[in-house]
């Protein structure tokens, strides 16, 4: 393969990095209104984090090979600037998008973070309420219960 090839496939791999980082802005987006959702489901919750989990494997065996590519092409990019101007000028513009994106991903996560601790807080504290109910009412039934039952008694025959 020539290094005109390895420079496409670098540029091809760039977009599709930007791409998958669309995506999981998007999927960071929508865990964001799943968390704000008090009526989501925790199925909802979990599928998006699935889904979120399989971009960002794709993103970092991607990264692999945009670092294998590059390391082909850096030697024939450096030497001949001129020649291969316009492909390394779009490549810095795909590069700054990455960065602005994955930055942009970065404050999303951080946050989703934030909400994901406030709705499990809020979980946790609903938990503890509906067994602090369930306590006092099975204590109210055991006492009623109990008044229906008159305890043994001694009755005392002498006069």
């Amino acid at each position: 393969m020539d290094e005109k090839n390895y420079i496409q496939i670098l540029e091809d791999s760039l977009e599709s990095k930007i791409d998958l980082l669309r995506r999981l802005q998007v999927l960071c987006q929508e865990q964001a209104e799943i968390l704000k959702d008090p009526n989501a489901s925790p199925e909802a919750f979990e599928e998006n984090i699935e889904e979120k989990g399989k971009l960002i494997d794709r993103l970092s065996a991607l990264d692999q090979g945009v670092d294998a590519f590059f390391a082909k092409v850096k030697d024939q990019l450096e030497n001949n600037r001129d020649q291969y101007r316009d492909s390394i000028a779009h490549m810095q513009e795909m590069i700054r998008e990455i960065t602005q994106r994955s930055s942009n991903l970065q404050v999303l996560e951080k946050q989703n973070s934030e909400l994901a601790r406030a709705k499990f807080s809020q979980i946790r504290t609903q938990t503890k309420e509906i067994r602090q109910s369930r306590k006092v009412v099975n204590s109210y039934y055991q006492n009623m219960m109990k008044m229906n039952t008159v305890d043994p008694q001694f009755m005392d025959r002498k006069k």
